[in-house]
């Protein structure tokens, strides 16, 4: 199994692989058609433990716009997961039956002990709080196709950044990239972990500042990436509604921002951007998820090995 490769964190890819699937998937935003047979005869498994939308659904029309096909579950109790099957006996059987399996899994590093039992490469797709390296490539799509670069810029991160794995994950990959200042927005409950500030910001000299005050760093802002309070990573009711509606997106806390400032969400929304900020042209949180599509479709190619 040493051949196989997975990606289970977004610093399993260098810089040079990111650089060359984003410009992949520029590619085939501009001619979809060129790439509609590379996955011919290929299957995708999608083991999803774990409710998604966006992702399953991005993951299985990346593959089938590559003229693979697809199959899975979508949830762990029409699996034999109910029945109390091991992840390594699930992934030992299934990539049986596929060329590339996508997981989510609500245990941080379940996908990476599937990885180690796989005959096939693993994408993970979310491990509980842990990553979700495809959303940070996602993410790097739109802020290149936005900004036309990765260096020197000013990131802001809004919300839940304590659980948020997309935000671990993209703090990760704008640690690597010249320039980058990180402006972290949260209530104190849901700070960014220590660990993150540490291994992350601090080892890699990432000037970064925290704040819970949104409009006091808005005109710093290149990007705003926004995040929901997740419901599922609390522990009782009575925090996660004391904080859901800390920090919500309104068109008039943007009156000081930059003019050009692109303003991200991995989605799914609740009620932390107003729908009155989607008619703004800053909002890019519908094109991210395009890009996304097409980010995938790269990464399929590049693990079976055909881009």
């Amino acid at each position: 199994m040493e051949n196989v490769r997975s990606l289970i964190n977004i610093l399993d890819l260098s810089v040079e692989e990111i650089d060359g699937m984003v410009a992949l998937a520029t590619k085939m935003l501009a001619d979809p058609a060129a790439y509609a047979h590379k996955c011919n005869g290929k299957i995708l498994a999608t083991l999803f433990f774990e409710p998604s939308t966006r992702t399953r659904l991005s993951f299985e029309s990346a593959m089938l716009s590559l003229g693979g096909q697809v199959l899975g579950f979508s949830e762990a109790s029409s699996s034999s997961a109910a029945k109390g099957e091991s992840v390594a006996d699930t992934v030992r059987t299934v990539s049986c039956y596929s060329d590339i399996i996508a997981m989510r899994h609500p245990k941080e590093g379940a996908p990476l002990v599937a990885s180690q039992h796989s005959l096939v490469p693993v994408i993970n797709a979310g491990d509980g709080g842990h990553n979700h390296p495809t959303q940070t490539l996602t993410d790097l799509l739109t802020i290149h196709h936005e900004k036309g670069r990765f260096d020197n810029l000013t990131v802001g991160f809004c919300g839940d950044l304590k659980f948020g794995r997309t935000v671990h994950s993209l703090i990760s990959a704008m640690s690597r990239y010249t320039g980058t200042k990180i402006v972290l927005v949260s209530p104190e409950e849901l700070k960014l972990p220590s660990y993150v500030k540490k291994e992350v910001l601090q080892k890699n000299g990432i000037p970064y500042e925290q704040t819970t005050d949104l409009e006091s760093v808005m005109p710093e802002l290149d990007i705003l990436y926004m995040t929901r309070v997740q419901r599922e990573r609390f522990f009782n009711e009575e925090d996660y509604l004391r904080l859901k509606d800390s920090y919500i997106l309104t068109p008039d806390k943007l009156h000081n921002a930059k003019a050009d400032l692109s303003i991200l969400h991995p989605l799914p929304r609740v009620n932390e951007i107003s729908v009155a900020v989607d008619q703004d042209p800053r909002a890019a949180y519908f094109r991210q998820v395009r890009y996304g599509r097409y980010i995938r479709m790269a990464l399929i190619m590049k693990l079976l090995g055909i881009a």
